[in-house]
């Protein structure tokens, strides 16, 4: 029987390079994400080991009833202030290329797509062999780790049924706090459910 992730994108961040905590608009975020899967029977509440997904992951953890557990194979591609000196710009310059070239190895740290892509693989994987057959568990990431499994993962016909020209536009496709469902199958195959959705943040 099926596993259904929740991949939730951290709420707003603080705009500063480093682990930044959440801002106080993403502090409402993370709750209203938590009010809305409060009724799902969650079996784990799974998060980035990155502070702003940490904090929103113990809204959801608690609203729950679970204990968030950190899994470093859901931490973004890469995080500005993880290269010390690096500007943002520079930082920007380096995430654009690997968008494009999901190969791209960023020489100065920081995963190409595909092996970014992989890691979740590998998570969710793990984690839905954790759990009973026909249960849910959430996990509390980042937006680009999301768009780089799904773009590796699933046809460009099946993933432009979703968004027009997803492969263009995926670097602002997944806002904070958003709901994505993923459905892992047997034999370690994957379905799209909803995507980005947030409708819970009163937005359409």
């Amino acid at each position: 029987m099926d596993i259904t992730f929740w991949l939730i994108r951290h709420g707003l961040k603080e705009a500063s390079m480093g682990d930044v905590p959440l801002t106080p608009e993403g502090v409402l975020q993370a709750r209203a994400a938590a009010y809305a899967l409060k009724d799902r029977p969650l079996a784990a509440v799974v998060t980035s080991p990155l502070r702003r997904a940490r904090e929103t992951a113990a809204f959801v953890a608690s609203a729950s009833g679970r204990e968030a557990q950190v899994d470093s194979r859901l931490r973004e591609r890469a995080n500005w202030g993880d290269v010390p000196g690096q500007t943002f710009g520079e930082f920007a310059a380096v995430w654009d290329r690997c968008t494009k070239d999901p190969d791209y190895v960023p020489p100065c740290g920081g995963d190409s797509v595909r092996l970014a892509s992989a890691r979740l693989g590998a998570a969710l994987r793990h984690w839905a062999g954790l759990c009973a057959p026909g249960g849910e568990i959430a996990f509390v990431t980042h937006g680009g780790l999301i768009t780089d499994f799904l773009a590796c993962t699933f046809p460009e016909a099946e993933l432009n049924a979703v968004c027009p020209n997803f492969a263009d536009e995926q670097s602002g496709l997944v806002p904070e706090c958003s709901l994505t469902e993923l459905i892992a199958g047997t034999g370690g195959t994957f379905r799209l459910g909803v995507f980005a959705d947030v409708r819970h943040l009163g937005r359409d």
